[in-house]
């Protein structure tokens, strides 16, 4: 129709995590095309542990290809449901480039998976030279035993955010994307 704003109460999408103090945080980042066309979501068996997630990983990455425009930030989201491994998996590509998780065990998940994704020679743009992702970033939940849900989630070079926070006074801080 060419007016798809606020289509069925559905765009944009909102995400609200309740937390103490006195200060809202708002984080917008714009995502789409190409690179959300080949996010993969998919529930393992848990006794592939965390060799099937790395290969998972590594599958979606290659199956993507230069689809969405690498070199790609990689969001990797492990655990919860369906729903919820997906959501993190895009909520860790908001961590700063370089940082890595407090866990050491997934911090050095995150170092190994980037070192092995930029093996597959993908490059940049699809062309072979250059990396295929800048970083991997995983986020992780509590799961039920009897599955292992696995989301990933790319964004191209082009990763854009945009974060506010709205003090009790009613002061505006613009905080600069990390």
């Amino acid at each position: 129709t060419g007016d798809n704003v606020g289509l069925q109460g559905h765009v944009p999408i909102l995400y609200i995590d309740l937390v103490e103090g006195d200060e809202l945080r708002l984080t917008a980042m714009p995502k789409g095309g190409g690179s959300s066309n080949v996010a993969a979501h998919r529930m393992l068996k848990p006794g592939v542990g965390l060799r099937g997630v790395k290969e998972f990983v590594l599958e979606a990455v290659a199956t993507a290809g230069s689809l969405g425009c690498p070199p790609y930030f990689v969001g990797v989201g492990i655990g919860g449901g369906e729903d919820l491994c997906m959501l993190l998996a895009k909520k860790a590509l908001l961590r700063p480039f370089g940082e890595r998780h407090p866990d050491p065990r997934i911090a050095e998940m995150e170092r190994e998976l980037l070192e092995k994704i930029n093996q597959l020679g993908i490059g940049i743009m699809g062309l072979g030279e250059g990396p295929t992702a800048l970083d991997v970033h995983i986020e992780i939940a509590a799961r039920h035993p009897a599955s292992l849900p696995v989301g990933v989630v790319l964004s191209c070079w082009a990763l854009r955010h945009a974060t506010a926070v709205i003090k009790a006074d009613g002061t505006v801080i613009w905080e600069p994307q990390r």
